[in-house]
């Protein structure tokens, strides 16, 4: 079933604020995206009980998953940081944990042996795989119900938000 713009199920408290154009207001995105971070964390902490992990090895974990799928690179224990807005101890404990739970391992770079690439190994991936399908099912049931354009259009407004984001996070940016 492919979902318009304007479904038939009633709407909340939440989705009625809408501007001229029947968009939702900020606080309806505001609302719908901490929900959904709440969803995710709720997830993710639940991980974290199960396997013995810290909540802030999870995040680093999924900050290694993700990083050569936002920019291109391998995760370094120095992005890791800046990420997660750790200190460089902080960052330490947290992969010596990871590292001793052989959720990741700490690769030299053939180029500058100076440099720590962190891999998410195999085995702790597919156990995080198998863990969170019920959450991957659920996304991809929910996408079933809207059209290419319309996924087209979520993935834009969500790689633009968090670029955004991450430039409003950046060091020299302030807020006010």
């Amino acid at each position: 079933m492919e979902r318009s713009s304007r479904d038939s199920r009633p709407a909340t408290a939440d989705e009625s604020a809408t501007d001229e154009a029947g968009a939702p207001d900020l606080q309806t995105y505001a609302v719908l995206l901490r929900t959904l971070n709440s969803e995710f964390n709720r997830h993710a902490h639940a991980f974290a009980q199960r396997h013995d992990l810290h909540a802030t090895d999870v995040h680093a974990l999924a900050a290694i998953l993700d990083s050569t799928a936002l920019d291109g690179r391998p995760m370094t224990p120095s992005r890791l940081a800046e990420r997660l807005n750790l200190t460089s101890g902080a960052v330490t404990a947290c992969l010596d944990r990871l590292e001793r739970a052989g959720h990741i391992s700490r690769t030299r770079d053939s180029a500058d042996r100076r440099v720590v690439h962190l891999v998410y190994n195999p085995g702790a991936r597919a156990l995080a795989r198998q863990y969170f399908s019920p959450l991957a099912r659920s996304t991809e049931a929910t996408m079933r119900q809207f059209t290419p354009a319309q996924l087209a259009t979520v993935a834009d407004f969500l790689h633009t938000l968090n670029q955004e984001l991450t430039a409003e996070a950046s060091p020299g940016r302030t807020g006010g």
